[in-house]
């Protein structure tokens, strides 16, 4: 375990696990259907990479930078996008990729720029899902893991752009950040 990590939230096999959960559902619900996978970076790389080896269906990938939080721990409300979609949404069915659900105010503000550039449907699958600290109703409708209301890191996750490496989430020392 690194140094800075309090404890392991989510072990390896742990999160194999849920990966392959999520890729299940995921294939029986787009059967049949065309769709844009779609992460936000750069927490969602390292899970959406996983995601995505084990979904057994045609898809196209595309990647946004929506960001609320600059460099700090707490969501700063305000989002703003700093990479959009190359590929056109319009009347095609979206899943976006996430790493965490916390606030909702970043992704509440994606759902809603794919929707009004004409995406046919927008969906989410996340990672972890803290709905503790959600400041606007919004349910992802794929969650791999409901989490408790601690700084997590590790498998794509950071903190001032470190531990994403981590083949795990844990929690964060609180006297790296604080």
């Amino acid at each position: 375990m690194h140094k800075d990590v309090e404890s392991i939230l989510i072990s390896e096999e742990k999160l194999e696990n849920i990966v392959r959960k999520l890729a299940r559902q995921i294939e029986a619900d787009y059967q049949g259907r065309e769709f844009i996978m779609v992460g936000l970076l750069k927490g969602s790389i390292v899970f959406m990479a996983e995601l995505m080896t084990k979904i057994d269906l045609d898809f196209e990938i595309d990647f946004m930078v929506a960001s609320s939080y600059g460099g700090g721990t707490e969501s700063s409300g305000k989002v703003r996008v700093l990479k959009d979609l190359e590929i056109d949404p319009k009347g095609k069915d979206i899943l976006i990729v996430e790493d965490i659900v916390d606030s909702g105010n970043t992704l509440n503000f994606v759902m809603n720029h794919l929707i009004s550039n004409g995406a046919n449907d927008v969906k989410v699958c996340t990672l972890c899902d803290k709905p503790g600290r959600r400041k606007v109703p919004l349910v992802p409708d794929y969650c791999g893991a409901e989490i408790p209301d601690e700084f997590i890191v590790g498998f794509g996750l950071d903190y001032d752009e470190k531990y994403r490496n981590l083949p795990y989430i844990g929690i964060l020392k609180r006297s790296v950040y604080e």
